[in-house]
């Protein structure tokens, strides 16, 4: 079989089998000591003009609802219409510095409280922004306020800057054939030379693939996230081999569950089709040295993304950096790209779902990559008009509407997903075998509007305690 490579975004990186000396050498050299210390933090670039007070005065927070586009309006209302909401936090220093960041704020646990609100008043925004435990927006929004503060973009305070530009990906949640396919198109021309999405069994893969693949040149890559979803390997080894055959696949996230060490093994070996695990499970030790995957996915607040990137560097292994939200956290993630060497798989940013990004201009992708910014602090401005025009009260808890999502076989087999079970109410059930039928051709999804009839009603009922199989 032919090798399809994604185009060099960053240093090409040693053939799997040229990386063994280099992961020894990284092993021996004490990765144990790296992780337990907590210290790789990378070493600020520039220092705070001694005549400037970055003393942290005021802080607001303001709640926005952000519609999503068209394509992925109907396919996020199946399980992530929560994902509109976002909060905006804006710092004040003693010096009148204003600085913003931005928390999606029910996607990750990372919410800024109260708590840390009040811990941060009074006090130096530059010994508190490397503090994670402060929330996404906060952290941001002190990292933004110090940078404007200095007159310096943020990668300037996380460390020397090694890349110009940084390749993104376009993302969305699984979807229809059809709109999988328009979507590859709009990312490719906007500039995009990467797609990421979900694969799942409730929806014809190899369908999905045949589609979006149609005037794609080679060098558009589709990598594709299945959350465990298909289980073992030797059951998914068939369908990812078939996938392989396309030259635009490269990347397969977390195929199967990720502590399963052997079977991750086998995957990898069997394929050219690179795998892609989060950071951390298994531990980074055990994960390098069984050689179960060839990069990362890291994400999280600021001290944690750099330590992980330096175990990442010091591995020689890539990662893409996993940095959810609106435009404004797509700027923010790229200071990152800007500084960490092995960030060279393009980055997760979401902020495509959106009809509008927050900011008075767009983030520009020329050959898949984004310049990185060179003006103070965030390097873009939020658009004010905007987020007063989609300003909320914030809600008192994730906003979940009634609905089912219904999947279809072509065999007349129904399937019925209810809302109850949680933010995972379809993917959870589909990691445990025998609970969803595994991956077939002809399947197909839909949010199974509420009607109003008897027969909505007695199927929102029977699926309370778990899904519900029809057959006709």
């Amino acid at each position: 079989m032919s090798y399809y490579a994604r185009p060099q975004y960053g240093p090409a990186f040693p053939a799997r089998g040229r990386r063994v000396l280099p992961r020894r050498r990284f092993l021996r050299a004490g990765l144990v000591g790296a992780l337990a210390q907590g210290s790789c933090y990378a070493r600020s670039a520039v220092a705070a003009p001694a005549t400037t007070d970055l003393t942290v005065t005021k802080i607001d927070r303001v709640t926005v609802k952000v519609p999503f586009r068209p394509v992925p309006a109907r396919n996020m209302a199946r399980e992530l219409p929560h994902w509109k909401y976002s909060e905006i936090c804006t710092v004040r220093l003693a010096s009148g510095q204003l600085g913003h960041g931005e928390t999606l704020l029910y996607y990750t646990p990372a919410a800024v409280s109260e708590e840390a609100v009040q811990r941060v008043q009074g006090r130096n925004a530059a010994s508190l922004m490397w503090d994670d435990s402060l929330g996404t927006g906060l952290q941001m929004a002190l990292f933004d306020a110090v940078a404007r503060a200095c007159d310096v973009p943020i990668h300037r305070l996380l460390g020397v800057q090694l890349y110009q530009q940084t390749p993104l990906s376009w993302w969305n949640i699984d979807t229809t054939v059809e709109d999988m396919a328009s979507e590859c198109r709009e990312a490719q021309r906007l500039g995009y030379l990467a797609y990421k999405t979900k694969g799942r069994p409730w929806f014809d893969i190899w369908a999905q693939m045949e589609a979006a693949v149609q005037g794609l040149p080679p060098e558009f890559k589709i990598d594709m996230d299945y959350n465990d979803t298909l289980l073992t390997a030797e059951k998914g080894l068939p369908i990812l081999k078939d996938l392989a055959e396309f030259p635009q696949t490269d990347i397969y996230e977390t195929p199967i569950p990720q502590g399963d060490i052997a079977g991750n093994q086998a995957i990898r070996h069997a394929t050219r089709v690179q795998i892609a695990m989060h950071y951390g499970n298994p531990r980074p030790r055990v994960a390098i040295q069984e050689g179960v995957c060839d990069g990362f996915v890291i994400g999280g607040g600021a001290s944690r993304v750099v330590r992980q990137a330096h175990v990442a560097a010091m591995a020689e292994m890539p990662f893409w950096l996993q940095l959810v939200g609106t435009g404004i956290t797509a700027a923010w993630s790229l200071h990152f790209g800007a500084v960490l060497k092995n960030a060279t798989w393009p980055a997760v940013n979401c902020h495509q779902l959106y009809a509008h990004d927050l900011l008075t201009r767009r983030i520009k992708l020329t050959s898949g990559k984004a310049a990185i910014p060179t003006g103070p602090g965030l390097g873009f401005d939020i658009d004010w008009d905007v987020v007063d025009r989609f300003r909320v009260d914030k809600p008192l808890s994730r906003p979940d509407p009634p609905r089912l999502v219904e999947t279809r076989w072509t065999d007349g087999r129904r399937m019925y997903f209810n809302h109850l079970a949680g933010v995972n109410f379809v993917v959870n059930p589909a990691r445990r075998p025998g609970v969803v039928p595994y991956y077939e051709r002809g399947v197909q999804t839909r949010l199974y509007p509420n009607d109003g009839t008897a027969q909505w009603k007695e199927r929102y009922e029977k699926s309370r305690q778990g899904p519900l199989l029809e057959k006709d």
